[in-house]
């Protein structure tokens, strides 16, 4: 079981005590902090965002941290130009402590939906099918009615072809 979360907008692949060094959280040493799931694993997979609210995610602070000295130096040659500048991280050490899925799906899952639209099969023989909806003649490629009762639209007027520029050749005079 293990799930992927999102912080300092980062991803992590997270499980029960699992400890990890983060971007730094605005929570004291020994609080709780609840991640944000982006996804879920144990048998079954959630991904969905109504399935996520269902997950909690919560580690403890352990310690607050620096990490390791980056230097950076900046250099053009022939300008007279060195800059050295330096950078230390602020981290937050954490333990994942509770990783759990509230209310399972697979209990909504076993039960089968009932069917709300009749099969025409299914129908006594003697009576006809319902006329077909304006959404499905659209998608038949037919008209609208209304579209075909409607004034016809008068027919665009062709434009003549537009006539090519004539080439203008620039003579250059060199006083010779």
């Amino acid at each position: 079981m293990y799930a992927i979360v999102k912080t300092g907008g980062k991803q992590y692949r997270v499980e029960r005590g699992q400890r990890l060094l983060v971007e730094r959280l605005p929570a004291a040493e020994g609080e709780s902090v609840a991640l944000e799931p982006i996804l879920y694993r144990s048998d079954e997979a959630v991904f969905d965002k109504t399935g996520l609210q269902k997950v909690k995610v919560t580690a403890k602070v352990i310690a607050h941290e620096r990490g390791e000295k980056l230097r950076v130096f900046k250099f053009k040659p022939k300008r007279g130009y060195k800059r050295r500048t330096g950078h230390r991280q602020e981290l937050t050490r954490i333990e994942v402590t509770e990783l759990a899925l509230s209310g399972s799906s697979r209990a909504k899952a076993a039960q089968p939906e009932k069917a709300t639209a009749t099969p025409a099969a299914a129908k006594p023989a003697g009576e006809k099918a319902a006329p077909a909806k304006a959404s499905t003649a659209k998608r038949a490629g037919a008209k609208p009615a209304s579209a075909k009762a409607g004034a016809a639209k008068p027919a665009a007027a062709k434009k003549a072809p537009a006539k090519p520029k004539k080439a203008v050749s620039k003579e250059t005079d060199d006083g010779s």
